[in-house]
């Protein structure tokens, strides 16, 4: 990206009690330079800030410029949120997966949808995947000077001809080199591999993860981990992308393959089975899905650590049910409430995991949940994860069903800081169809004031 290409970064929220605030910065206002350069990105932002004394350039929402001086302490937080973490711009991607889900959606919907991001900037700040293929030199260099680590990359395989097949891009083959890249400088790199079926599977899965676990040594490993994926398929998808949707049965097959290779590495070449910090078996990880798909139980929270790929759905079904429990027993002696009922909306893929929560919840005196556990017509899904469901999912599935006293309805499935589902309903609109109240709930905390009637959030008919 050029300077000039650069936009003033727009402030939208000013934290109060801060600096900024001190200065009396508004939302609307836009930090054009610090110390007299342009930060392209948040990134840029914060490295300029460190610093102890500031000049800032400050265009107000009017349009006057102000030129403002600033001593604070090194590495003081301004205190300021912006309208984007790219201020010159997203970098998309230049690649064609057939499984791309930016590719199996509908036409005709906002255009934020259809944004390609394969940006190493928001993989660097929010764990976002991107494939390598499309950066510069110069990119290359800042990643290595900034030391930006870790970075996620969709590996996927890291046979050069599997590889290029599977993102349709010549430039995909060189993956080993770029770990390689990684590994010499001490950068590190969190990898994904998206499982199709008749692609990357078989003997190119077993090759991929051996390759990767190869560069799961030292102190700072260059893999630090790698989140084994199915692929998710959509009835918008290109009839001619060649792939296939994930069987329980393949799915089965995928989970004994991991747990032989997990085991394989584990014993080493000296063949000791001690799991030492670093073991190339506890580099690789298998999402939840592959077990709601194939209708096994999850595997205990010991058994994913630290939560490495988190993000990316391992270990996250067995996380939430571990804070559930937790913050649950935190109500001891159970509060009496009600009578209040309410229907709790999930993906289908996670009823037989929710179903000792909601029997936990029930055990409140007056209070009735009852889950609603539901696939996704829209995206001609038989087994969905709750944040793929949409308002039209719900609204046809609910409509003219006993919903009590409302919804309690999980965020994930919302767009980030607006009220409105993948198919551009909003909840409003979903509650005045339905003529519920419904209640949008971010992690346990908020499920359980929810559903015992602390929460205000909510949204009316």
């Amino acid at each position: 990206m050029s300077e000039s290409s650069t936009k003033p970064a727009r402030i939208t929220k000013v934290i109060p009690d801060s600096i900024a605030a001190e200065m009396g910065f508004d939302a609307g206002d836009s930090i054009v330079a610090v110390n007299g350069q342009k930060p392209r990105d948040l990134i840029d932002y914060q490295f300029l800030c460190a610093d102890e004394f500031l000049e800032l350039e400050v265009l107000d929402a009017k349009g006057k410029t102000h030129k403002l001086e600033i001593e604070k302490e090194y590495d003081e937080d301004l205190g300021v949120e912006f309208e984007t973490a790219l201020f010159d711009g997203l970098i998309q991607c230049n690649n064609r997966c057939p499984f791309c889900f930016i590719d199996q959606q509908p036409p005709g919907k906002r255009e934020t949808l259809y944004l390609k991001d394969d940006d190493y900037r928001l993989s660097f700040l929010y764990g976002s995947y991107l494939t390598l293929t499309n950066l510069t030199e110069k990119e290359w260099n800042r990643i290595e000077q900034m030391r930006l680590s870790p970075l996620y990359v969709s590996v996927h395989a890291t046979e050069p001809d599997v590889r290029i097949r599977l993102l349709k891009n010549f430039r995909a083959g060189k993956i080993l080199e770029q770990i390689k890249w990684f590994q010499e400088r001490r950068l590190q790199i969190h990898a994904q591999v998206v499982v199709c079926p008749g692609i990357n599977d078989g003997e190119h899965l077993e090759r991929t993860l051996l390759d990767l676990a190869k560069f799961h040594t030292g102190n700072i490993p260059a893999v630090a981990s790698v989140a084994v994926v199915p692929v998710g398929l959509t009835r918008f998808r290109p009839a001619e992308d060649e792939l296939i949707a994930v069987t329980a049965e393949k799915a089965r097959e995928v989970i004994a393959q991991v747990h032989q290779i997990q085991g394989v590495l584990s014993q080493g070449k000296g063949g000791g089975k001690a799991k030492k910090k670093n073991s190339k078996s506890g580099c690789i990880w298998l999402a939840d899905e592959w077990f709601l798909i194939a209708g096994l139980d999850l595997p205990s929270a010991a058994d994913y650590e630290d939560y490495p790929q988190i993000g990316n759905g391992v270990g996250s079904i067995r996380q939430f049910i571990g804070q559930f429990e937790a913050a649950f027993a935190k109500l001891q002696p159970l509060p009496v409430i009600g009578p209040r009922q309410l229907v709790w909306v999930v993906g289908n893929a996670v009823e037989k995991a929710f179903e000792p929560i909601v029997q936990q919840l029930n055990q409140i005196p007056g209070l009735s949940v009852n889950m609603a556990a539901l696939s996704s017509r829209y995206w001609g899904q038989s087994i969905t994860v709750t944040g793929l469901l949409t308002g039209q999912d719900l609204l046809e599935a609910l409509q003219g069903r006993d919903l009590g006293d409302g919804i309690l309805l999980p965020s994930v499935m919302l767009k980030q800081g607006e009220p409105r589902f993948l198919d551009d309903m909003t909840v409003e609109q979903l509650a005045s169809s339905l003529k519920t109240r419904i209640l949008p709930v971010s992690g346990v905390e908020e499920l359980i004031s929810g559903a015992i009637g602390l929460a205000t959030a909510e949204v009316q008919f």
